[in-house]
């Protein structure tokens, strides 16, 4: 079950990289998160963990966690992307505070903020974990 490893190595890459830039955005380019950039780290930042420990011990249950909370990353982010991009929801949405959830730091042709980069991450990791087979 080779493929399982790379998945798996592929899951914690894509992690990692979600991770660091997200680090990259707050901590060099000092753009402050919001609340919702908040929970999607809260469920981005222990997948790194988790794949790690699933590829180093071989255990295919791994894909099981890292399913649940890419699932809920990809709703999250497809959410606060939906409120940046969407006028008549990002209008009336009021329930975060300190920086607005509407705000977007980069927007890139348009279109490429960073909750897509965020739902991007998820999504791959999401696929790539049903591509984890049992032993």
């Amino acid at each position: 079950m080779a493929n399982n490893k790379l998945f798996m190595q592929l899951i914690f890459l894509t992690a990692l990289v979600a991770t660091l830039g997200s680090l990259y955005f707050s901590e060099i380019r000092q753009y402050v998160p919001c609340e919702f950039c908040w929970y999607q780290r809260i469920l981005m930042y222990p997948l790194v963990i988790i794949s790690i420990i699933g590829f180093i011990r071989d255990d295919h249950g791994a894909k099981y966690y890292i399913r649940v909370m890419s699932g809920l990353g990809i709703l999250l982010a497809s959410y606060h992307y939906a409120l940046q991009k969407i006028s008549f929801l990002g209008d009336n949405f009021a329930a975060c505070t300190g920086v607005s959830c509407t705000v977007q730091y980069i927007n890139i042709f348009g279109f490429i903020t960073i909750p897509l980069l965020s739902l991007i991450a998820f999504t791959l990791i999401f696929i790539l974990s049903f591509m984890i087979k049992r032993k």
